[in-house]
C-alpha cells in the first residue's frame, strides 16, 4: 500500500500554498515586497520556493511536522533575496540542499 502524507504534513503544505497564493507568506519578513509581481516574470522560481519549504520541513516519527514556521521562514528568506538582492538582516544564507529540486 502506498504511503500518504500525514494529516499534519498535508495541512502544512496546504497552509503554505494558501499563504503563498494570498501574498502573505513570511510575514512580517516580506511586508512591502510584492513577490507575486516578481514570480510572474519567472514562474519557475515558484518551484524553488515550494522546494525550500518542503526540503526544510521536518516530520516526526508519525509524519507530523515539527518545524513548519521555520520552513516557511526559510522559503520567505529566499523570496526576500530573490526580490531585493539580499537576505533579511541576520538570516543565514540559503544552503544548496534547501533549494534542491527532486
Amino acid at each position: 500500500m502506498p504511503a500518504h502524507l500525514s494529516p499534519g504534513a498535508s495541512g502544512a503544505l496546504r497552509r503554505f500554498a494558501g499563504w503563498l497564493a494570498r501574498g502573505s507568506v513570511g510575514q512580517p519578513m516580506l511586508d512591502g515586497i510584492d513577490y507575486w509581481e516578481e514570480l510572474r516574470a519567472s514562474p519557475s522560481q515558484m518551484e524553488i520556493v515550494v522546494a525550500i519549504f518542503v526540503n526544510v520541513l521536518e516530520l516526526d516519527e508519525e509524519g507530523e511536522p515539527v518545524n513548519e514556521k521555520h520552513a516557511e521562514r526559510r522559503a520567505a528568506a529566499w523570496l526576500h533575496r530573490y526580490c531585493t538582492g539580499e537576505l533579511p538582516p541576520g538570516e543565514p544564507d540559503i544552503e544548496p540542499w534547501e533549494c534542491r529540486l527532486h
